[in-house]
């Protein structure tokens, strides 16, 4: 090869100097190769060598005619080895096609096959499902945010800031107060209206914080008696802020704007408790929209009366003695209002009360409260209801509720079966008074006092007779004697007829009026009292204790 020739059609490397002005340029030979190769004639007039960067040997290509270059494109290289290493075009070559294609600067980021862990793009319907997700879990925290505060605005409404929501998940419970003999009093009172600023009927009522309905609740949280008494609204009570003078201002006068609901309540309790010889320890405030919800959120309540009710052109309360009804919430307002057409006006009205209470407890333990029950009822009783109980006492009394004697809650009365209290006039004012004189509730307190003992023995009314069924004498009043020192009263002993009697101890219940004596004398006995239809021929059946004693050896 001659030294001047160029190299598979590209200039040389270097070139002679022109040994005159004019500059001569050779035509190039290219080199022979078994592919046919590409000739192009290039005329380029240079002042300056220029390198250019040689093309890697290409593969067999189609016979194209290449488009001519125009000089003024090209441009004096700068820097002479750099140019020279990195090469001006790459092509790759498609086999389908057989034709060179210029391929992608490798600086750039190229394409990698789509592996099979690659995630497809979102479909439409994922999107859709994804954003309803989301937005579900948005409400859900929103609700619960919404649900902490709202119930915590009414537990602390209700219970004068004593605890919060989450006092209701954690099972912790603190014993309910007691008083020196054991039991657990409660003043519950109620206003007009159905919120607590007597709104009722599109109004205001003038007497809407009077306390017209007054009871106090009893409990004992060992024997699980409950017992319950209404004081009437008129009972001449100590002197108040008005020249009146009843039971049903105190409250008002102690709370008048209506911002210091636990003064107004302490107050009441103090009145209620001096003239009954108790102490309180809880009370409950609540108005008509309380009792109307609950009873509607039960489904309503049977009640059976004790007597005839026709107050039909005040409250619409019109009801028959021992005939049961099955009234709405509204209609337990009316009733628990009603005090015309009735046999001792607001002594009726009490025991009317008490008697819805009795057919909202029986109610609850029928029917149980769902969720959607009780979330309705607080958002209700968080506005009509206000208390001292803490939230873990309020779980307390409803986690004893269980253990207490509801069938034989106890309605106590001021009137029956001795009069302890009566009606009278001072000053051309109409008054409830003791019936010892005014200001005199001694035999109030006394009866009180025995109606509110844990020993049933106290406030039953019963008879024992005992029998003496062996040949040993005087067993029968060795054994009435045993019983008196026990805490009984009222027992009488004979002999009992012949006929044949089991070993020991047998007692016979007569009665269902003194549950709680039959329980003692089981547990004395230590035996299950048996029924008036097992007790053996020729036995007196008017009284309501029958003990046989066929042993000589008493307990």
């Amino acid at each position: 090869m001659e030294k001047n020739k160029s190299i598979d059609g590209l200039a040389p490397r270097r070139a002679k100097k022109p040994t005159n002005s004019t500059a001569a340029t050779k035509k190039p030979v290219a080199k022979k190769s078994t592919a046919k190769s590409i000739t192009q004639k290039k005329t380029i007039k240079v002042t300056k060598p220029v390198k250019i960067p040689v093309q890697e040997k290409s593969v067999q290509l189609k016979e194209e005619k290449p488009t001519p270059i125009a000089p003024e494109k090209f441009e004096p290289a700068t820097n002479i080895t750099e140019d020279f290493l990195k090469p001006t075009q790459v092509f790759d070559f498609d086999e389908q096609s057989g034709e060179l294609k210029a391929a992608q600067d490798p600086t750039e980021s190229k394409p990698t096959k789509k592996s099979k862990k690659q995630k497809k793009p979102m479909s439409k319907k994922r999107k859709i499902i994804t954003w309803v997700a989301l937005i579900i879990v948005l409400l859900l925290i929103g609700g619960a945010i919404w649900l902490i505060l709202w119930g915590n605005d009414i537990i602390a409404k209700i219970t004068g800031g004593q605890g919060t929501v989450f006092d209701l998940f954690v099972e912790t419970y603190e014993p309910l107060k007691t008083d020196e003999n054991g039991r657990t009093n409660i003043l519950a009172f109620g206003t007009s209206g159905f919120d607590m600023s007597g709104e009722e009927y599109g109004g205001v009522h003038d007497g809407a914080q009077l306390t017209d309905s007054i009871m106090v609740i009893s409990l004992d949280q060992a024997t699980g008696d409950v017992a319950m008494l209404s004081l009437p609204r008129d009972l001449k009570a100590s002197p108040t802020c008005t020249a009146t003078g009843k039971i049903n201002e105190v409250y008002w006068c102690n709370n008048m704007d209506g911002e210091n609901e636990q003064a107004g309540a302490e107050a009441l309790m103090t009145e209620v408790g001096d003239i009954l010889g108790i102490d309180f320890q809880y009370y409950a405030h609540l108005n008509w929209g309380s009792l109307e919800s609950i009873v509607d959120t039960i489904g309503g309540i049977n009640i059976i009366l004790d007597e005839d009710i026709n107050d039909y052109y005040y409250t619409g309360s019109v009801y028959e003695a021992g005939t049961e009804y099955t009234i709405n919430g509204i209609q337990a307002v009316a009733l628990s209002r009603a005090r015309h057409g009735t046999t001792s006006g607001d002594f009726s009205r009490g025991a009317s009360q008490q008697k819805i209470l009795i057919g909202i407890k029986d109610k609850v333990l029928e029917k149980g409260l769902s969720i959607t029950d009780l979330l309705g009822l607080a958002s209700t009783l968080g506005d009509n209801l206000r208390t001292n109980f803490s939230v873990d006492e309020m779980k307390t009394l409803a986690h004893l509720a269980s253990s207490f004697d509801f069938n034989n809650m106890r309605q106590i009365s001021l009137i029956e079966p001795d009069p302890l209290m009566t009606t009278g006039t001072i000053n051309g004012i109409s008054y409830v008074l003791p019936s010892a004189g005014v200001g005199n509730y001694n035999a109030i307190q006394k009866y009180i006092t025995k109606m509110f003992s844990s020993d049933p023995r106290s406030y039953e009314d019963y008879t024992i007779l005992v029998l003496n069924a062996t040949e040993t004498p005087g067993l029968a009043s060795t054994e009435k004697s045993t019983l008196e020192e026990a805490g009984y009263d009222n027992i009488y002993v004979d002999d009992a007829p012949v006929g044949e009697y089991s070993e020991g101890y047998t007692v016979y219940s007569l009665t269902d009026a003194a549950p709680g004596t039959k329980k003692l004398l089981e547990e004395k006995y230590q035996t299950t009292a048996k029924s008036a239809t097992e007790l053996p021929a020729g036995i007196p059946t008017d009284y309501n204790f029958v003990i046989i004693v066929n042993s000589d050896n008493s307990n």
